[in-house]
Parts: C-alpha cells; structure tokens; sequence
C-alpha cells in the first residue's frame, strides 16, 4: 500500500500594486533629480570656467591693447653740418665719429625752436626738460638713418620720432597729473606742453609697427621695445622643432605600435615615455643646460640649444598621440589589407597611416602650440638675457644669441616700468594669436584628411 503525501495548500502571494507607466515612480523621481543636478554641476563648472576665461582675456586686452599704438613727435628737423660732418668732407668713416649726443643736441635744437615758431607756451620749461619729451632712442635712429645716406646732413627733413615713455602713457591714460608730481623721468609742466603739442598737431598716436620688428630696448627707453627678436627667435625654434621632432616621432609610433615585438624592453619603452611626458618642463631645461651648453659646448642662448631642449619635452607627446591615432584604426582594416596579399609595410602606409592621418596632424600641432609656450626651459639655457641684435638668416642664424616669445613677456612682466607691462600684454595678445591660428589650422587639416569606414 503507498502513502499517499498530502499535497500543502497554496500560499495566496500578495496582490501587488499596479502602477501606470505614465506615473513616475519615487525611484524615477530620484534618478531623475540626481541627473538633473549633474546637468547643474556641469552648467556651473563651465559657466565658472568661462566667466574666468572671459576676464583673463578681457584683462589682456585692455592693458595691452594700447602697446600697439605709439606716441610720435612730428617737425622741421636740420641737420646741421656743423654737428654732424665737422669736417665737411661727407665721408662715413668720420661722421661715425659723431655720437649719440650730438644728434640729441640737433633733436632737441629743432624741437625747441619749432615750438617757438609756433608760439607755444613752454611755461618755465628749460631746453633740457623740453628734449625730455624726445625718446632717448631717437638719436640712434636718425645716427643710423643720416650714416646709411650721408647726402641727408645739411639739409632739413620732416622728422617723425618717438616720444619718450612718459609722454606715450599720458595720451593713453597711463600717466597723469597726479603721478607726474610723484615721477622723477616727467613733471605736470611737461604734460602740459604736450597735451598743447597733441592739440596743435605735433604731438600724434599711431599704429606701432615697431611693436613687432624692433628689438628688445633698455630700461630707459620702453618705448622702443618691440618682438623682432623674439618673432624670429621663435620662427627659428619651432622650424627646428618640426625638422627634428615630427619626423622621430612619427616614426617611432609607427615602429612601436605596428613592428616592434611585444617584450619586456618595448614595454620598458613604453613606460619610459609615458613617465617623460609627465616630467615637468624645468626639469628638461636642467638636461638642456648640463648636455648641449656644458657637455657638447654649444652657444647659449641659441635657437638651436632652444629647439633641442622644447625637441626632447615635445616628443614623449607627439608619441602619445601617433600612437592614440594609429590604435584607433580599426583591425578589420589591418585584416582586409593582408587578406588580400598586401605586405605588412603596404598595410601600414597605404591604410592604416592615411586613416590615422587626421589625429596624427592633430596631435602633432597641438604639441607644436604647447612647446610654443613654453617658458621654463628656456630660461635656463639663457635665452632670457638681453637680446637686441637680430639673428641672421639660416644656418648661422640658429648660432646667434635670441630669445623667443613666451620669454620676452617673462622679461617684461619683471620690469618696473608700467610700459614694459603694457608690452608684456600685447606680447601675450600675439602669442594667443599664434596659438589660435594653430588650433585651428589643427581642425582644419583633421577635416580636411577625415575619411569614414
């Protein structure tokens, strides 16, 4: 006989609730909420982030807005002959005899008796403190121009000069009454007399364009600072930096991303220039000073010590990026490429590189603009001394003393003279615009090799 197991009741399960899809439940409205707060979250970071942006740049750009514009004194200059070619013979080699001091006598001879042609009040002032409005680089520019065409001595010229430093930050709102009775290089009289010199129209403002040719200037004459040197210092450097950097870059991604056996040395590599691309920028100038100055003997304050040193510190990031673009290649390509006999150098350079092509040029000038701005290294290789020679043309010209951008504004930003400061935001204003204009020629050429797969 089988016994029979009682078969257990069934337990009811609680009815559950029903709900419309239509009604948020509590848990949607958490989620919910905690999206929108990160939506807020990042709202205000980037409002954050471009408030700051947008009063760092609007700081730059009115403070050295006015460093493109420059004070200028127009009038009757004659070249006396008596001052210039003593001797009368007209021969180079004997007016260069002739110094600086001369010529500021002519300058400030002309200048005083213009102003008493015109009947120009010059309340109390001495001869002396009325050729103080004259820049102090005006002599050696009319030296310069009178020794390069002797035929000028004699005769009268219309002069157009600079103005001194004082005088140029008065008509731009630098200097004032207030602060001239406090300064020692200008007194409220003589900004009188100019500001009757600028309403009889001798006093002028210009557009500066020896902003951007002339070189660097002294402490006693800001006004006559400009970028030459450091335009060409940088030309010169980031011509280097392309020769030498892109090409070893490039090739070394190709070689470690592609050919190289996976072991533990390329591993060993890899790390290494992983860890060289978070080395802080000082420490390459240390490298740079110790091997190419102090070891190999190369002249300081070169282009070509610059180049190597921003080279080595450019490199570990061009890598980076080459590598990034080559391994974001699909591998079916790498597959059809060798399925249908191509050779592994074939696939590479006819597939995989032109694919990889627009985050290769993207990666690369991006690292280009970032050297660019570059500042520490440079500073210990000497290219912040004063430099107001130009360089000549290549080769030799990567031999001689220059200095670069991003330097030039440290030097200026560490003068006293508000001038230089001024100078020092306009030299900002150009480096931004260097900057942009690689960005996006960087988004330019990334659109312009795009391909789709």
């Amino acid at each position: 006989m089988t016994a029979t197991i009682p078969t257990p009741a069934a337990v009811p399960m609680p009815a559950r609730k029903q709900q419309s899809i239509l009604v948020a439940s509590a848990e949607m409205k958490r989620r919910n909420a905690a999206e929108l707060r990160f939506k807020i979250y990042g709202l205000v970071a980037i409002s954050v982030s471009l408030v700051m942006l947008a009063i760092m740049l609007f700081t730059i750009v009115r403070d050295g807005t006015s460093a493109f514009f420059q004070a200028k004194l127009s009038f009757p200059l004659e070249l006396s002959a008596e001052v210039l070619d003593p001797k009368g013979n007209r021969l180079r080699e004997e007016m260069t005899q002739v110094t600086t001091v001369g010529y500021q006598k002519v300058l400030a001879k002309a200048f005083v008796a213009e102003l008493q042609k015109r009947g120009i009040a010059q309340d109390g002032l001495t001869d002396k403190e009325i050729g103080e409005l004259i820049s102090k680089d005006a002599p050696g520019q009319l030296r310069a121009q009178v020794l390069a065409n002797t035929a000028l001595v004699g005769t009268t010229i219309d002069a157009t000069i600079l103005a001194a430093g004082r005088i140029d930050g008065f008509l731009k709102g630098r200097v004032t009454f207030e602060t001239a009775e406090r300064d020692n290089q200008v007194n409220p009289d003589q900004l009188r007399l100019a500001e009757q010199l600028r309403t009889a129209g001798i006093l002028t403002s210009g557009w500066n364009w020896g902003f951007f040719t002339n070189p660097d200037a002294s402490d006693q004459r800001p006004e006559a600072a400009g970028l030459g040197v450091a335009l060409i210092g940088s030309a010169y450097m980031m011509l280097l930096v392309l020769v030498t950097c892109v090409p070893v870059g490039v090739a070394a991604s190709i070689y470690l991303e592609e050919f190289a056996p996976k072991n533990r040395w390329t591993d060993a590599i890899e790390v290494n220039i992983s860890n060289l691309a978070a080395v802080p920028s000082i420490v390459f100038g240390i490298l740079g000073l110790a091997i190419f100055i102090n070891f190999a003997g190369m002249p300081q304050s070169s282009s070509l010590v610059g180049a190597l040193v921003i080279s080595l510190m450019t490199l570990p990031t061009i890598i980076i990026a080459t590598r990034a673009s080559i391994r974001a290649v699909p591998p079916s390509i790498r597959d059809a490429a060798l399925g249908v006999g191509a050779s592994k150098m074939q696939t590479v350079f006819h597939h995989v590189l032109p694919l990889a092509m627009p985050g290769i040029l993207t990666g690369t000038i991006l690292g280009l603009a970032s050297a660019l701005g570059e500042t520490a290294p440079l500073l210990l290789i000497g290219m912040v001394a004063f430099v107001d020679n130009y360089p000549s043309a290549p080769p030799d010209g990567i031999l001689d003393p220059a200095t670069a951008l991003p330097v030039q504004v440290y030097s200026w930003a560490s003068r006293a003279d508000p001038a230089f400061i001024e100078r020092s935001n306009g030299a900002i204003m150009v480096l931004l615009v260097f900057l942009v204009i690689m960005n996006v020629g960087a988004i330019l050429l990334r659109r312009q090799f795009e391909r789709r797969w």
